[in-house]
């Protein structure tokens, strides 16, 4: 089931970064695209952060686990933002498309912190080890909400 779930992640997004294609995309299926990758990130940052404020045991397995999902959704979430979905049940702040330059660098923030993450992860043994990185990929994530997500 996990292949055929990043098979269809991967499918899509391709399919949306491909200008011709995009523009056959209707923008509520990509609004829906959109939310559905960031419930998939969202899924798997909450149980690392659980972890991180001690509500859980730390599991080294299940947080690279985790870690390395929200690495791999965070190449994909740029390319739920295609041009023409900015209007309809979106937080998304036109912003996005005025600040191309800028929401891409938050974007790219992201992506490196999230690889980071995956990196310290693998060799942590303890949660301490973790928490700092974590704390780096939060700060990515708020970088983005702050300036170009609606509340």
């Amino acid at each position: 089931m996990k292949k055929a779930l990043l098979a269809a992640i991967i499918g899509t997004s391709t399919l949306l970064a491909s200008g011709t294609a995009a523009a056959q995309v209707k923008p509520e299926d990509v609004i829906k695209f959109r939310k559905g990758v960031y419930q998939v990130i969202g899924w798997h940052v909450r149980p690392m952060g659980a972890m991180v404020k001690g509500q859980m045991p730390y599991d080294q397995a299940e947080f690279v686990r985790n870690a390395e999902i929200v690495a791999m959704m965070s190449t994909v979430a740029p390319h739920a933002f295609v041009a023409g979905s900015d209007k309809g049940d979106t937080r998304a702040k036109p912003e996005i498309w005025s600040d191309a330059a800028g929401f891409k660098k938050v974007m790219d923030g992201f992506q490196a912190e999230a690889g980071k993450l995956v990196q310290v992860a693998k060799t942590a043994t303890t949660v301490d080890q973790v928490r700092g990185q974590f704390g780096a990929l939060g700060k990515a994530c708020g970088a983005c909400h702050d300036n170009y997500r609606n509340k």
